[in-house]
């Protein structure tokens, strides 16, 4: 794992944009990208990918356009509308951000497309098999890890011609087990789906809470997708404020929206 730090640490949030690399996807263009280096201001300083989001779309779009050029410079951005559901889709040229598919994965076989997902807590994951030239990218938060956009991203590529043993991933900065507390309907949720989803609780702080290892489950459904190569990178976005958007942290102030963070591949 490689990173790329501002070199002025009082730079802030508005210092440069820094980037977070996998060594399991080593020759491909890629970045797990945080919240410097971008233009916009106050709850969603700096670099707030999210058109969702309440920040001014002007700040968001040149964002976006700033995150592509650290990444792929000269490439297409391709996004979706994140539903948390179990859905991939193939993207042949980027769409137009207002007509984006409601989907959680995106595989192309396309050079000039920079396939991205966007978090604030959900888990990233990027995925290449280098020999088919083909990519993937999955937003898995626990009801998409759950029920299948890991899987089915890991099967579009495979449509493509990519072959599930030459499959090496990331799984980038998303809330860690210490930061995800849970209750026991959400443990059983797991449990009554999973064979395996025991494993992946720990006793919480409080009576009937549990921690909930988001990473660990993602890596397990990837290595029951047949990809075995899988780096998890243990970066939390929940305790790391001056780094990463969270969703659950923003919940856990009170404050009225939050950032996302968007993470990159491309051919």
């Amino acid at each position: 794992m490689t990173r790329d730090i501002p070199s002025d640490p009082a730079a802030g949030l508005s210092g440069a944009i820094t980037l977070v690399r996998a060594p399991t996807l080593d020759g491909v263009a890629h970045g797990f990208l945080g919240r410097t280096g971008g233009v916009s201001a106050g709850i969603f300083a700096s670099l707030n990918v999210g058109l969702g989001s309440a920040d001014d779309r002007a700040a968001v779009l040149d964002n976006r356009h700033r995150a592509v050029e650290a990444v792929a410079p000269g490439a297409a951005l391709v996004t979706l509308h994140q539903v948390h559901s179990p859905t991939a889709v193939v993207a042949t040229a980027a769409w137009p951000d207002d007509a984006r598919p409601a989907a959680d994965g995106v595989v192309t076989d396309r050079p000039g497309l920079a396939l991205g997902v966007l978090t604030a807590d959900c888990a990233p994951v990027l995925l290449a098999d280098r020999q088919a030239g083909v990519i993937g990218a999955a937003h898995a938060g626990w009801k998409g890890a759950l029920f299948g956009v890991i899987e089915a991203t890991v099967a579009a590529m495979a449509g493509l011609g990519a072959r599930r043993d030459h499959i090496a991933a990331a799984i980038g900065p998303c809330i860690a087990r210490k930061s995800y507390e849970v209750d026991d309907g959400f443990r059983r949720r797991f449990e009554e789906h999973h064979e395996a989803a025991e494993h992946f609780f720990a006793a919480g702080q409080r009576s009937g809470h549990h921690q909930f290892d988001l990473e660990g489950f993602v890596a397990l459904r990837l290595a029951e997708a047949g990809v075995t190569r899988v780096a998890a990178l243990g970066e939390d976005t929940y305790s790391q404020p001056a780094r990463f958007f969270s969703y659950r942290r923003t919940t856990h102030r009170d404050e009225p929206d939050y950032g996302r963070q968007v993470s990159l591949i491309a051919l």
